[in-house]
């Protein structure tokens, strides 16, 4: 049986036994969350309160605990809290979802369309007001237009931190600020994050929360020479042609990456041809085989790195793996003289060939990164006892028998007098 649902006030307090079944006053801005707490439930049985207007805070045991932290979204005031070395790359993305945070939500509702800008969540601690610090911060922001794949883009704690018995630990934080994250997004379907094969801090939280991971990829910096026009001139093969991205071939693009694509990672990104060009703006280059009218291997853009040049996405048709060579380095080179920046790509680890040729044209390994994904399950409402009459009244009338009108039988008195 569930527990009734918690007062909406502002001392609102959820016992630790029934925190797993309780259902939390709607509209809320930022929950107060007791360490305790988030290392006993899980994110499958534990929902965290979506983020809103009002505030209430959440509390837990009797017996002393560490100082509970505050989770609430992005505000201006926070800005200047956020100065440590971990935070300060960030504060670009930081302005920009301060100032596209209202405009996004009412492009979103008026018509499908790709974000703005990230949705921050900051853990701030409620030590004292004197003494207002952020434990850490978490940005998310959806794949697609439909909102049914979101992706964590950052999940930082703070460096020069120091971490005692009064204070939350790191896994706390983390725990609470991915909770958070995806609870705060009811119609969300899946979620993708990624983490450094090193950070075993970060792995460990995603598997908490219930992130399976998908692929393992070296992280490769290729930084292109200054002679590019020298080996742009290089002809490709007569039977390829290189066009760039637009909303005209974004659909060979598509077909490509849906050939390449493990089928489980594609269901979970729900990625289709308008997400492509939204998430690109555009930005990309395709080698086609004019014949079949078949895009054989493509680059697009990905996102801005914060410590300089552009993450991209490099895609070979399965059939085409003899293309590793001067075609794809020509590609390469197209996207590198028109972005005008270092260029930073992945290859799966155990791509012997693709690992060599990255190598061959002077690409730097900067380490490994996993990508994981999980499904959000979520349990269905009841039906409520007024939409179950109108179930049933609308089965038995269809049993009901349904009688043709019967015609008006021609009686002597009813004949045309002559």
């Amino acid at each position: 049986m569930l527990t009734p649902p918690v007062q909406q006030s502002a001392d609102a307090v959820v016992p630790a036994s029934s925190l797993l079944e309780a259902e939390y006053p709607p509209g809320i801005r930022s929950v107060r969350i007791t360490p305790s707490l988030v290392q006993q439930t899980s994110l499958t049985g534990s929902p965290c309160p979506e983020v809103g207007s009002t505030e209430a805070p959440l509390t837990g045991k009797s017996h002393p605990d560490p100082a509970p932290f505050l989770i609430e979204r992005l505000k201006g005031w926070h800005l200047p809290l956020l100065n440590d070395p971990s935070f300060l790359p960030l504060h670009p993305l930081l302005q920009r979802s301060l100032l596209l945070a209202w405009p996004d939500r009412l492009l979103s509702t008026i018509a499908p369309r790709r974000a703005l800008a990230p949705t921050v969540l900051v853990a701030i601690s409620t030590d004292s007001l004197a003494r207002s610090q952020v434990l850490g911060l978490i940005a998310f922001q959806r794949l697609n237009r439909t909102g049914s794949c979101w992706q964590v883009e950052h999940l930082r704690l703070p460096l020069a931190f120091s971490y005692d018995q009064t204070t939350p630990d790191r896994r706390s934080i983390m725990n609470g600020l991915v909770r958070c994250a995806v609870h705060s997004v009811p119609g969300a379907a899946s979620w993708i994050a990624s983490a450094s094969s090193l950070d075993t801090a970060r792995l460990a939280n995603l598997r908490e929360q219930g992130f399976q991971p998908q692929r393992t990829d070296r992280i490769w910096q290729w930084r292109a020479d200054a002679s590019l026009s020298s080996r742009l001139t290089t002809s490709l093969p007569f039977d390829l042609e290189l066009r760039p991205l637009t909303s005209r071939t974004a659909c060979l693009h598509w077909h490509l990456e849906q050939a390449t694509c493990p089928a489980h990672l594609r269901h979970l990104l729900d990625r289709r041809v308008e997400d492509l060009l939204d998430q690109s703006k555009g930005r990309g280059w395709m080698l086609i085989d004019p014949n079949r009218n078949e895009a054989v291997a493509g680059v697009r853009w990905l996102c801005d790195r914060p410590d300089g040049g552009h993450e991209v996405d490099f895609s070979l048709h399965p059939g085409w793996n003899h293309l590793l060579g001067q075609s794809t380095e020509i590609m390469l080179r197209r996207f590198r003289f028109s972005s005008g920046a270092g260029i930073w790509l992945h290859s799966e680890v155990g791509d012997v060939a693709r690992e060599r040729w990255l190598e061959q044209i002077g690409a730097e390994p900067r380490g490994e990164e996993v990508l994981m994904a999980r499904s959000v399950w979520r349990r269905q409402e009841p039906q409520t006892a007024r939409k179950a009459v109108r179930r049933l009244a609308a089965v038995l009338e269809q049993l009901q028998p349904r009688r043709r009108p019967i015609p008006t039988p021609v009686t002597p008195l009813s004949w045309p007098r002559p």
